[in-house]
């Protein structure tokens, strides 16, 4: 079959979906993948097939104060550019048998499936189909419980609402009518493990928890300083947070200095604009490692709760210590906290040494390694791509 993946978000939100192009590939498909492009390295790696969709998310990221206009930052720019991505992904999916969607994208891959008469299957990091078990993910507050259902409701509703009039309009260039509500009824596959989030019993038949979505390890070779680093003591604690970005990152890299007090770590900046120039001795700067590699061989990881550096620190059965900043991972905080590995709610917003360092003192302890150990078990058993391979084979298969 001849298959499209659209997604527009971070490295987090592109990597994984490259990892499940990768593995239709393997499975005989020709797959095309369409992403920002700071996003793409982990596709051309891997020797997938990508291009570009329009925008910048690193440049809009990276704004001042970004981190408390994020929701709304990234709405704006999903709106100046869907009809862009409308007539990209018309013009690379011309003759595909199905659009996997993903991301901020997901209305204009809906839209695009149905004027090129495809089946689009849904492909998201972060489950957001409807239930009573736990609330919308995207909420930065847990309600009573009688409330999930209902949040996820409203949540997508919201989405709607704020993406309707640009989808709209893209769809009538497509040559669509106009959509009067929120397309609900295509299968939904989720790179999260069903070990980390019981699937929903009240969940349609067409949604599954399928593991995350990872490439294969490969060989890789550590920079010579990252190993003698390694070889030099006891496994360090890895701090990194990911794609976030215009946050106050002075404030932040000096309340995790202050709380490491003296352990030893290892550092990655990503796209924060923290300066590694000015850490102390014990805290080692690195680049990108890949996590499958570098997370066995640390003590635990601080970091922003995204959902795959969560998943990933958990496969590597050590704890996490997240500091969440917005979106979903607020709601991946809470997994950890309900799994016993994390005690403490903490925010990327008002963080001090004082409340980080408690977190790692928590981490370090016999009940958060033990718990830790026992998730990590549980997930390295689990072959999320190979299951999302199956089910997109299922439902492309099943329209043709």
């Amino acid at each position: 079959m001849r298959l499209l993946i659209l997604t527009y978000g971070t490295e987090g939100d592109t990597r994984p979906l490259a990892a499940l192009g990768q593995a239709l590939v393997q499975a005989g498909h020709d797959v095309h993948l369409l992403a920002d492009a700071a996003t793409l390295g982990t596709a051309r790696s891997l020797g997938l097939p990508c291009s570009a969709l329009a925008g910048d998310i690193r440049t809009t990221l990276a704004a001042a104060g970004a981190m408390k206009r994020i929701t709304a930052n990234l709405g704006r720019l999903a709106i100046a550019h869907t009809g862009d991505w409308m007539r990209q992904t018309l013009a690379a999916g011309r003759g595909c048998d199905a659009i996997i969607v993903s991301g901020l994208t997901a209305f204009v891959g809906l839209s695009a499936a149905e004027a090129l008469g495809v089946p689009a299957i849904g492909a998201m990091l972060i489950p957001i189909s409807p239930t009573a078990a736990f609330a919308s993910p995207f909420l930065p507050f847990t309600p009573p419980a009688l409330f999930n259902r209902a949040s996820h409701e409203l949540f997508g509703a919201a989405s709607w609402r704020l993406f309707r009039r640009a989808t709209n309009r893209a769809r009538a260039e497509a040559g669509l009518g106009p959509r009067r509500s929120l397309a609900t009824a295509h299968p939904m596959l989720y790179g999260v493990s069903p070990a980390l989030l019981p699937p929903p019993r009240d969940w349609p038949a067409n949604a599954h928890l399928t593991g995350q979505w990872i490439p294969p390890a490969g060989p890789w070779r550590p920079p010579e300083a990252l190993q003698a680093f390694l070889d030099a003591g006891e496994p360090p604690v890895y701090v990194g947070f990911g794609s976030m970005a215009g946050f106050d990152d002075a404030r932040l890299q000096g309340a995790v200095v202050r709380a490491l007090d003296g352990r030893r770590a290892l550092f990655n900046p990503g796209w924060s604009g923290m300066d590694p120039a000015s850490l102390p001795g014990n805290v080692q700067p690195i680049g990108h490692v890949p996590h499958d590699w570098l997370l066995p061989r640390c003590a635990m990881a601080i970091h922003h709760g995204g959902s795959g550096t969560t998943h990933s620190t958990a496969r590597a059965g050590i704890p996490s210590v997240i500091v969440p900043f917005a979106g979903d991972q607020f709601f991946w905080s809470a997994r950890m906290r309900e799994a016993g590995i994390m005690q403490a709610t903490l925010s990327g917003a008002s963080i001090t040494a004082r409340q980080l360092g408690e977190a790692i003192a928590y981490a370090e302890g016999s009940t958060a390694k033990a718990r830790a150990a026992e998730l990590g078990e549980r997930i390295q058993h689990e072959d999320g791509c190979a299951a999302a391979v199956s089910l997109v084979e299922r439902y492309a298969r099943r329209h043709g």
